[in-house]
């Protein structure tokens, strides 16, 4: 997402919060601005963890991106 996004979801914040409030469109747009900020931090944090290695007590490395399926089968 870019920088110019990101402000436009600081200032429907800010006027959302103001006397003045949003018409429907912008509420709209603060929606689908969020929703897609939202997916970015998502897929960006994915990123992050399947490079994240776990060393377990009994010496053993797991991926952080294996974690969930571990979880599931016990």
């Amino acid at each position: 997402m870019n920088e110019e996004k990101i402000q436009r979801i600081n200032a429907l914040y800010k006027k959302s919060k103001s006397a003045e409030g949003l018409t429907p469109e912008e509420q709209q747009e603060q929606q689908t601005l969020r929703r897609e900020y939202i997916e970015d931090f998502k897929r960006n944090l994915r990123g992050t963890l399947d490079t994240v290695d776990i060393k377990e007590k009994d010496g053993s490395i797991t991926h952080a991106r294996d974690i969930p399926k571990r979880k599931k089968t016990k």
